[in-house]
């Protein structure tokens, strides 16, 4: 902003009294409908004079004329821009109102010299600096061309509506029945009283506000909850899920051995099907849930109407069954509400025996596969045994005797009969070598050489013809040894099959689920619900709330629109 440097004037000064120069160098407090430039006058602005002076500066006093002086003499504009500002000074202006007229006078493009100059210039050209504008204003309904003119003057006389100074000629001289500090004391009480107005004013609106927002939601809420709201009854119940650490098939001592509490994941599905619309259903099915919940005798917020869709029916199962895990301590916690104590016992036991069947059933599927895996695989091992056996016993039966104690008795003789033929051949060679033998021993033991090898003889072919052939001792005896062999395979496999049936049934033992009530559902002899007082404090409290965000969000948007 450019500013247009003061140039040193020169005034030619007249002799006035000292009273008359006293009255026109004190600021004149400015009448009270000059100190509020925001409000329309009430009667159109007339045109005042450039520097409106008492009667008495005007007139000298001086008998004789003053003689001139010397010096530079300013110019008429430059006179009456000063006159101007000095009665803007007079007019009581505040700092806000300046520094507005200041801005103004910027957004213009005007250089003001100080901000009286500012609303001097503004003034000059017709521009309220301490009015707002007002986009209807600048509306100009359409009408003839002799309408046209008026309009535009009255848009522009209401436009205008600038401070006006007191007209001349009127009576300007200051009060005489008081002092000036008096008169603002008056003033500061006068304006004490309109603030004193305006907050009781603000109060006033402030406490309708606050009665219709908050106090009437609260009072209706309170109202609802102790004279409309229908008593329920809340059943509490806690049970957990455990299961064995060993087997009972085993251990020697069975299902006794310590149990432990079962992973979190069984808990968690226990606690998704309780609060499930297939347990809801099946609670409807067995003691009528949706029947209860749809007595007239329950009032209209909590009541379900007739005819409801299964998905209604769900809103009040949730709201009125709530059911929470623990995983801390393993503890499931299941709170049952309805409109009397028994039926609300009664919804408790029947959730704990769903419970406890869908716990049964959470690993039965796993259970009977491993048991059928190990049963199958041991009656098929049972079957193969029995299958080796009979076809050993079948071929013992069919050969008579045992082809590899056949064998075992030829090899016996062949070897026996053998060691006497070496003794009687020794026994003849002892003979012959003899000089004159006697021939009967010699006869008798070259008979008994002969018939020993005679019998040697049978026995090799008796062996060779039981080794050769498709029936013989040796194939009977292969064949035996083979079923032999299967018979102890089979054996062998029956075995590791009655010990994977025993390890699958310790197994299915380990991962059985036992549901147990830790507090059994006992029903209240008092209702539970609603708690007055404090779902009314709890009431206030959101309404407060809501109220309080509601005025900070309108008090945030009104000052970015005003700003």
């Amino acid at each position: 902003m450019t500013t247009k440097p003061k140039a040193r004037k020169f005034r030619i000064k007249r002799n006035t009294p000292p009273s008359d120069a006293v009255a026109q160098d004190t600021p004149v407090a400015a009448p009270k409908a000059v100190s509020q430039p925001n409000q329309p006058p009430a009667t159109p602005p007339k045109a005042a004079p450039a520097a409106p002076m008492p009667p008495k500066a005007a007139a000298p006093v001086a008998d004789a004329p003053a003689p001139p002086r010397d010096g530079a003499v300013s110019s008429a504009a430059e006179v009456a821009g000063e006159t101007d500002i000095d009665a803007i000074r007079r007019e009581g202006l505040t700092g806000r109102q300046l520094r507005m007229a200041r801005r103004v006078a910027q957004k213009h493009d005007l250089a003001p010299i100080s901000d009286f100059d500012a609303v001097r210039l503004l003034r000059t050209k017709g521009i309220d600096p301490f009015q707002r504008s007002n986009m209807l204003e600048l509306v100009v309904p359409e009408g003839d061309g002799a309408d046209g003119p008026q309009q535009l003057g009255r848009i522009e006389t209401a436009r205008n509506q600038l401070p006006q100074t007191v007209p001349a000629g009127g009576n300007t001289l200051p009060a005489v029945d008081g002092s000036p500090a008096e008169r603002r004391a008056r003033e500061i009480s006068q304006i004490q009283r309109d603030i004193s107005n305006r907050r009781r004013r603000k109060l006033g609106l402030l406490l309708v506000r606050l009665a219709f927002f908050v106090m009437l939601p609260t009072f209706a809420a309170g109202y609802y909850f102790y004279n409309v709201a229908t008593p329920m009854y809340a059943t509490n119940s806690q049970f957990l899920i455990i299961q064995s650490e060993g087997g009972g098939g085993a251990s020697p001592f069975g299902n006794i051995l310590p149990t432990q509490f079962a992973n979190s994941a069984d808990s968690i599905a226990t606690q998704a099907y309780l609060q499930s619309k297939d347990a809801m259903l099946r609670l409807d099915q067995d003691v009528g849930f949706t029947d209860h919940f749809s007595d007239p005798n329950i009032d209209p917020i909590q009541r379900l109407e007739a005819g409801a869709t299964n998905e209604q029916a769900y809103k009040i199962y949730k709201k009125n069954v709530k059911i929470g895990y623990d995983p801390t301590e393993g503890v499931i916690r299941m709170e049952v509400i309805a409109g009397d104590p028994n039926i609300s016992a009664s919804f408790s036991e029947s959730l704990i025996d769903y419970a406890e069947e869908r716990v049964n059933n959470l690993s039965k599927q796993k259970r009977e596969d491993g048991m059928k895996d190990a049963l199958e695989g041991f009656a098929t091992a049972q079957q193969k045994r029995r299958d080796a056996q009979e076809a050993l016993i079948r071929m013992q039966v069919e050969n008579g005797v045992d082809p590899q104690a056949e064998i075992v008795a030829i090899r016996t003789q062949i070897t026996t009969y053998e060691g006497l033929l070496i003794e009687k051949e020794l026994e003849l060679s002892a003979l012959l070598d003899n000089a004159r033998p006697n021939r009967a021993k010699v006869d008798g033991a070259r008979g008994d050489v002969r018939r020993l090898e005679e019998q040697l003889e049978k026995l090799k072919d008796k062996m060779s013809s039981s080794t050769t052939g498709d029936n013989s001792l040796a194939e009977q005896s292969v064949r035996m040894q083979l079923a032999q062999t299967d018979l102890a395979a089979a054996d062998m496999v029956l075995q590791s099959a009655q010990t994977a049936m025993d390890q699958a049934r310790s197994e299915a033992s380990r991962q059985v689920r036992y549901l147990t009530v830790a507090v059994e559902p006992v029903a209240p002899e008092e209702p539970t619900y609603p708690r007055k007082f404090e779902n009314t404090i709890l009431a206030f409290l959101i309404f407060a709330g809501i109220y309080l965000m509601l005025s900070l969000t309108a008090s945030i948007l009104r000052e970015q629109v005003t700003s």
